[in-house]
């Protein structure tokens, strides 16, 4: 059946960072609103542009919307997929079709925020209105404060709020996924080639969005060691909407408690985000923003490469470098070597990581980022330097991880270490103990 091209009223949905048809709060107030509904993605030149061509996390997209297309026309309507400016994609729509709504949920990222003011105004002048909703978060923005109404800025206090106030409030699901009689039946053209957009395939290895019920039960217990399959991997899923926040809550309210608390973090990261957008060039404590960073460009790059002759380090950056994944305190030992034992700058590693990792996130990422370099919402001191070797022999004792990734670890031509922990340790803490002075 042809897209439908005539003066009959419809609604559009956006897919964005949910790409799912079930337990999706916008596309299921979308088919509750009387309009058939023509489902649209639009792969956005201003995002896709500056990838590189064989970038992974546009690999996972396609295949997501690949799937996504399928189950659609499953249901006798079919995805609009666009490649362009928003603004001018947005544009084109409204002139091809009697659009009278368009419905999204939210997204908290800077560009996203002032993306979305653009296509408000674009479709207010063309008579439309655009609906946004909450989906990828349990609480955003301002719905947990403090007593006094201000966004929390440290974990544990917010995490305690946001508990309680899980008690009093309902997450149930959205049961979108039962309404297909309410999409418009129409037939879109087959998904853009790659190359139509600007990139290459590359082979992915995607865990299930369905974490074992086995991982869950012994999280607590095994998260730490890298060489265990101890983690969820779920980060890709939640980054893009595969998966849905709600369920997971429910899921690690019956089974692991320390698990729900990383689901916080997530929340907490992107209400900071929200709240505080500056902290995308700044540190959210600006009392570091005069902390003298090293220009070495040669450190960097041994680090980038995962030859700075600490094994742990280095087996950490080589899993990046190879599969776009990296274990979490693995994530959190090489963040802090990177701003603390080589003095360089956490914005140059939060880019390299943000070109690498396929769960990319910009406020996990950044969140993260800062705490490991002690200058984000942290109540703890700037002086927590973490031990590599130390590190390594707690949580990867038999050298399980290490010899995985660093194959000549303990023979002749493995490098030796790119700084002296002790000596990287004092320098540390002067060079940022000289920033707070200058601060007072």
């Amino acid at each position: 059946m042809p897209v439908m091209t005539g003066n009959d009223p419809i609604s559009l949905f956006w897919f964005r960072r949910d790409l799912r048809l079930s337990d999706n709060c916008g596309l299921y107030h979308a088919l509750n609103a009387g309009l058939p509904v023509m489902p649209l993605f639009i792969f956005d030149k201003n995002i896709l542009d500056p990838l590189p061509a064989h970038d992974a996390r546009v690999s996972f997209i396609y295949q997501t919307l690949r799937d996504l297309k399928s189950a659609l026309r499953g249901r006798n309507t079919d995805l609009v997929v666009r490649y362009g400016f928003p603004d001018e994609v947005f544009g084109q729509l409204c002139r091809d079709y009697n659009i009278k709504a368009v419905y999204t949920n939210r997204d908290y990222e800077p560009y996203a925020t002032s993306r979305d003011w653009r296509i408000f105004e674009i479709l207010r002048k063309e008579g439309a209105v655009l609906h946004t909703f909450k989906d990828q978060v349990i609480f955003e923005k301002n719905e947990i404060l403090t007593r006094n109404g201000r966004p929390f800025t440290v974990y544990t206090p917010y995490r305690k709020a946001w508990q309680s106030e899980l008690q009093s409030g309902d997450f149930a699901p959205y049961p979108s996924e039962n309404l297909s009689e309410n999409y418009l039946r129409f037939r879109a053209p087959d998904l853009p080639k790659p190359s139509e957009i600007g990139f290459q395939p590359v082979t992915l290895d995607i865990p299930s969005p369905d974490p074992s019920d086995e991982i869950l039960a012994s999280y607590d217990l095994d998260r730490d060691y890298p060489a265990r399959n101890g983690t969820t991997k779920l980060g890709v899923h939640l980054r893009f909407g595969t998966v849905c926040i709600r369920g997971l809550v429910r899921k690690a309210l019956e089974l692991s408690d320390t698990w729900l608390g990383e689901l916080i973090w997530r929340e907490f990261f992107m209400m900071i985000l929200a709240n505080f957008p500056d902290v995308v060039d700044r540190p959210f404590d600006q009392r570091y923003d005069n902390i003298a960073w090293r220009d070495d460009p040669g450190a960097f790059e041994r680090w980038c490469e995962g030859m700075t002759g600490y094994p742990l380090i280095d087996a950490g950056m080589r899993e990046l470098n190879e599969t776009g994944y990296m274990h979490n305190r693995v994530r959190m030992v090489t963040a802090g070597f990177l701003a603390k034992h080589l003095l360089i700058d956490w914005r140059l590693g939060e880019r390299y990581f943000a070109a690498k990792l396929l769960d990319y996130d910009l406020a996990a990422n950044n969140g993260n980022w800062q705490w490991a370099a002690g200058c984000g919402c942290d109540a703890a001191p700037y002086f927590r330097i973490f031990n590599p070797h130390l590190q390594a022999e707690k949580f990867d004792p038999e050298n399980r991880y290490i010899k995985k990734w660093v194959p000549e670890f303990g023979t002749a031509s493995y490098p030796e270490p790119i700084v002296d922990h002790k000596a990287a340790r004092e320098r540390a803490l002067a060079v940022y103990g000289d920033a707070m002075k200058k601060t007072g």
